[in-house]
């Protein structure tokens, strides 16, 4: 007997855009979400699609976090604060030159950083 298996995924955050602040604490949330979730999960995926693995997948977004990932000023934000990441682990890479382990972690995150910047 053949089997199936569906996944569903469900992303939700709160509403945490705010224009009045150059820089607000909560709009960490939103902007850590991209990074360790949402884009590495498109990578995934494309990379599959790429190696021509047959997959089906289900993905429902909130109305609020669709909003947010269609908003301007929040795409603008998010890639401002990735590059300054980019930079710090540079910078890192930099600073742990005598100290091989941290300096290999360092640059490997640059270049995960990096990576999702192209996504």
């Amino acid at each position: 007997m053949r089997g199936h298996l569906a996944i569903l995924l469900h992303a939700h955050l709160p509403y945490v855009r705010h224009p009045e602040h150059e820089r607000f604490l909560e709009e960490s949330w939103f902007f850590e979400a991209v990074t360790e979730v949402y884009l590495p999960l498109l990578g995934r995926l494309r990379g599959l699609r790429s190696e021509g693995v047959r997959f089906r997948l289900t993905l429902s977004l909130s109305p609020t976090l669709g909003a947010m990932l269609e908003d301007d000023l929040l795409r603008g934000r998010w890639r401002r604060r990735h590059e300054q990441l980019i930079e710090l682990a540079r910078r890192e890479g930099i600073r742990h030159r005598w100290q091989p382990v941290q300096q290999a972690l360092a640059q490997r995150q640059a270049t995960a950083f990096e990576a999702t910047l192209r996504l």
